[in-house]
């Protein structure tokens, strides 16, 4: 059966829609919950303003920031304006609008879906582990609708309305560039109120986590909607509209520039396919009555999985001109990414023997819980780091199987890694629906305290909670090695663009009669330009999430002693006298005013490094910037990452009772590690796969400039 362009587009949009409909139905369902404690509706409102408040600062100064990329895009990119470039700039400049858009609505979706459903958890909560779980999953659920659903309205929306898949690039970076500065801020903002909520509650004061005296609670809520709900979700949606870029770019190479030849058409009927798979997954979520949160969440994860499978398998068979090499590529790397989640579990399961391990070594103080962290985080890096290498290389090979000729066995074998991120990257729908669930529960179990539901209520709420930590570690893990894979096939469509200007200059110099120029085929390592680029870029995501981590460092610093001067200053706070409240605003504003602050920085620093690297030693040079920057940064990343979970569940470990439980040393102890693993797992670790995807975009929007302008 052969699929016209117009079939394609259908499919693609009917499952949008569906996607769309289906998570209306949800947040319906979701806001129609009981909602009736007036003291949880009262906090859950103060904590709706400081999110809202936070978002609207935060996307004030990234309009700024964008709105002066974009005007540079249209004097420079692809070529600048004064070579007659204006036609295809201004398409680009517009193309990066808007992705920024794009992200920036994933943002907003997730911060309503969470507004909506953690007070309604909270109470759910006290009738048990099932409503409580449906209200959690189902809230969480609209995010990876909505955000999978505009990831391919918007990647159809650019391929129809410019018919080239080069402008894909600029909607990439758009989304990219947005989603770093917002997971950058998020993650300021979310761990300065955690880690000043932990030290001045848990370890100074001993009072409960969402003790309502703390003045940071409210703040440390307030983060869990910035930070891993709008945060995350701009993340993965930049992942997910990364993966489908690099692999239309190429698709575009190996079809002769056409922007939906057959191998274009492949990508969208698979990433159609995945979202399809995504509803069906969350569509069978179920939980029993005393059932495991984290059962049903990985079950609906490998349902989604084996739909993905069975459905583009069947599509394999049916339309012509599809490849079984393809498939085979693309089902390595989704069931890498489920290994990755699988590794990533054991690191992390609060019932895994490692956190138990970890939690047993805070009986001997903070020293042990952290080199124990340490030295397990380290060791967590390994099955991931394996997993992207092995589907890239399966891939590899099954692409470089479809070459017609050897000169062109690069460029396949590149395609086919392509499609093995696209491959990981479609059941991301279930993934964010997973992802979004973890902040939702733990606002709840906040809320659960804060309004007196009781011990019982709360209990509920921690199993839930427990099981989104876990989650959101695998999901983390899910997305640096989605990542991986990701950046791996921009550096092969960074040199699809390379070659594509080379390949405009040599007529130009053909006409001329002067000797044409080499076309890039590899990268050698033994090139001093080359090592040069790798030798910077590995030390990049190093020194980018120091730049993060001191962030929160310093804004902590500054929370903490605000919550020491209220409980000296407002008499009767710390006795918890009654209708005496801290000044929950003043550490909102803290977070606030910081995160703010620091988020540039740290993502300027990463572009103008790339185009420094460039501008000095031209493609040899990006080529080497972007495998170093590469390869740190997925082991940073994925160390950080599972450090910070393995900390957090330590923790919670010891709060559930064992190795003396609340209030004991090694409570203190374990409360120590889950700080340090806090800008660890929610700032630096997750930034880190967009720094890598926001460097690899700025190289292929830049290479004209590249290659004309290097110094050496």
């Amino acid at each position: 059966m052969e699929l016209g362009l117009l079939a394609v587009y259908t499919i693609a949009l009917l499952t949008v829609i569906l996607a769309f409909v289906y998570a209306v139905y949800l947040a319906v369902w979701v806001k129609k919950q009981k909602n009736e404690n007036k003291t949880i509706e009262r906090v859950a409102d103060l904590i709706r303003q400081g999110a809202n408040t936070f978002m609207r600062k935060e996307y004030t100064i990234l309009a700024a920031f964008a709105g002066v990329l974009a005007v540079l895009i249209f004097l420079f990119l692809p070529k600048p304006v004064w070579q007659g470039g204006v036609e295809r700039n201004l398409t680009m400049a517009l193309s990066y609008i808007a992705g920024t858009i794009f992200s920036a609505i994933a943002g907003k979706i997730g911060i309503l879906v969470a507004s909506l459903a953690n007070a309604r958890c909270a109470e759910a909560a006290s009738h048990g582990i099932k409503p409580a779980f449906l209200i959690g999953f189902r809230g969480g659920a609209v995010m990876g609708l909505m955000v999978v659903g505009s990831c391919l309205l918007g990647v159809l929306g650019v391929l129809v309305l410019t018919n080239n898949s080069s402008m894909l690039l600029g909607f990439s970076f758009g989304a990219s560039s947005l989603a770093l500065f917002a997971k950058a801020g998020g993650g300021i903002f979310t761990k300065t109120a955690d880690v000043s909520a932990d030290l001045a509650g848990k370890v100074e004061l001993g009072i409960p986590e969402d003790d309502p005296r703390n003045p940071a609670v409210i703040a440390d809520n307030v983060g869990d909607n910035v930070g891993d709900v709008a945060g995350m979700g701009a993340d993965l949606f930049d992942s997910n509209i990364a993966s489908m870029t690099a692999a239309l770019v190429m698709a575009a190479s190996l079809d002769d520039g056409a922007a939906l030849g057959i191998h274009a058409v492949m990508v969208l009927i698979y990433s159609a396919l995945g979202l399809l798979s995504s509803i069906v997954g969350i569509f069978t979520a179920k939980i029993g009555d005393h059932g495991s949160p984290t059962k049903a969440l990985n079950n609906s994860t490998y349902v989604t999985t084996g739909i993905f499978l069975a459905l583009t398998a069947l599509a394999t068979l049916l339309f012509k001109g599809f490849r079984w090499e393809i498939w085979g590529a693309s089902a390595v790397g989704l069931l890498v990414g489920v290994i990755i989640g699988l590794a990533t579990n054991y690191f992390t399961d609060d019932n895994a023997p490692i956190v138990k391990r970890v939690a047993h070594a805070s009986k001997t103080g903070p020293a042990f819980t952290i080199l124990s962290g340490v030295s397990y985080g380290f060791m967590s890096v390994l099955p991931a780091m394996v997993g992207i290498a092995i589907s890239s290389m399966v891939a590899y090979k099954l692409g470089a199987l479809l070459a017609p000729t050897p000169e062109l066995t690069v460029q396949y074998a590149m395609y086919g890694i392509s499609m093995a991120a696209v491959g990981m990257l479609s059941i991301v729908g279930m993934i964010i629906s997973n992802d979004a669930y973890g902040p939702i529960v733990d606002n709840a179990r906040g809320l659960a305290e804060m309004g007196g539901l009781g011990e019982e209520t709360i209990r509920v709420a921690d199993e839930l909670d427990s099981a989104g930590n876990t989650v959101k570690a695998v999901t983390k893990g899910f997305a640096i090695g989605a990542a991986g894979l990701t950046v791996i096939s921009l550096l092969g469509a960074f040199m699809s663009e390379v070659n594509a200007v080379i390949a405009e200059m040599n007529i130009g110099l053909a006409a001329a009669g002067e000797a044409l120029m080499a076309y890039i085929t590899t990268f050698d390592i033994l090139n001093p330009t080359v090592f040069f680029g790798i030798m910077v870029g590995a030390a990049i995501p190093a020194v980018f999430s120091a730049m993060l981590i001191l962030g929160v460092d310093k804004n902590a610093q500054r929370m903490i002693a605000e919550i020491h001067r209220q409980f000296k200053e407002i008499k009767g706070l710390a006795q918890g006298v009654p209708g005496v409240e801290p000044e929950y605003n003043k550490c909102i504003d803290i977070a606030t005013t910081g995160a703010l602050k620091e988020l540039i920085p740290a993502g300027l620093f990463a572009i103008i490094a790339t185009l420094v690297v460039g501008f000095i030693g031209g493609v040899n040079a990006i080529g080497g910037f972007l495998m170093g920057n590469i390869v740190s940064g997925l082991l940073l990343a994925l160390f950080m990452s599972n450090a910070g979970g393995l900390w957090d569940n330590a923790k919670k470990y010891v709060e559930s009772g064992n190795e003396g439980g609340k209030g004991s040393d090694s409570h203190k102890a374990a409360v120590i590690g889950d700080t340090v693993g806090d800008p660890f797992k929610d700032t630096a670790g997750p930034s880190i796969n967009t720094q890598i995807t926001v460097c690899s975009l700025v190289a292929s929007l830049v290479a004209t400039l590249f290659i004309n302008l290097h110094i050496f």
